[in-house]
């Protein structure tokens, strides 16, 4: 009956999004929202390649690190998203409408992640720092929830699992943005592709993995499988470099319009204005 009530009403969603998408949003603004994109827009255009430019992506030692950690972090992401249902009732027999209000919980923590660190990193331009926080605290919270599950008190893991979504989740925006940081002026469609790869990619085997742990020793084990994962993409995460070429970009085009020569008969008319101004106030 439920399947009934909710497939028309996903359709009808589904089917007015579309037609926001291609009846209200343009293909891109009017004007450059960064210097930076005002630079790429004003080269000389070339016949772009996609292949070309995922290999010189490729061969990007920074953009490889950070495909790499992040497909870490939410391969792990959706293998606990995948497995939680099952995690919960183990240690929680009949408690599957709570595994379910665990579930929201982690996804509106996240929600909640993703805004503040979009903002914080717009604010402070941390790239780097941000991104290794972030993947610390993911790991504490994935330590935490895993000693925590077996204890039998369901707000314990409701709380580690809010902590963790936070966290996990909010990585998400600083790994795009990071990226696309790294790979200036490539397109960040290509980056943002290649991390979504990474991360479908870990994801498949990180669940089918601590599936298998999980069958065969415990939930425990399996959780630990994701802490040592994580750990390893913390350690990776600090040997990335902050090549930070987008924001290189803005600087030296901010270098440059400041060092323009400075021309008198453009004052006089400026002047001149503010005289004209003034008779009218």
């Amino acid at each position: 009956m439920a399947q009934c009530v909710f497939k028309p009403l996903n359709c009808t969603i589904t089917n007015r999004c579309t037609l926001c998408l291609v009846s209200v949003f343009k293909e891109k603004p009017p004007n450059p929202p960064s210097r930076a994109q005002a630079l790429i827009q004003s080269r000389p255009t070339v016949e772009y390649s996609y292949v070309k430019s995922i290999l010189r992506l490729l061969c990007n030692a920074n953009f490889l690190l950070l495909m790499v950690t992040y497909g870490l972090n939410v391969g792990c992401f959706y293998a606990l998203s995948t497995l939680l249902n099952r995690m919960v009732i183990h240690h929680y027999p009949g408690e599957e409408v709570n595994a379910g209000r665990i579930g929201l919980t982690i996804i509106l923590s996240g929600m909640a992640g993703a805004l503040i660190s979009g903002i914080w990193l717009d604010k402070t331009k941390t790239y780097k720092q941000t991104t290794l926080a972030v993947y610390i605290m993911s790991l504490v919270g994935m330590i935490v929830y895993t000693f925590t599950l077996s204890l039998g008190h369901l707000w314990v893991v409701f709380v580690t699992a809010g902590f963790l979504g936070f966290f996990m989740t909010g990585y998400l925006p600083l790994g795009f943005e990071f990226a696309v940081e790294l790979t200036y002026p490539e397109s960040e469609g290509t980056s943002s592709g290649l991390l979504n790869v990474s991360a479908q990619i870990f994801g498949i085997v990180f669940t089918i993995s601590q599936g298998q742990i999980m069958d065969r020793f415990g939930t425990k084990e399996g959780n630990l499988l994701l802490c040592s994962v994580l750990f390893l993409g913390t350690v990776m995460t600090a040997f990335i470099k902050a090549d930070l070429r987008r924001q290189q970009a803005n600087l030296e085009n901010e270098q440059t319009v400041s060092k323009l020569p400075f021309s008198p008969c453009c004052a006089g008319a400026i002047s001149s204005g503010q005289h004209s101004t003034s008779l009218f106030f």
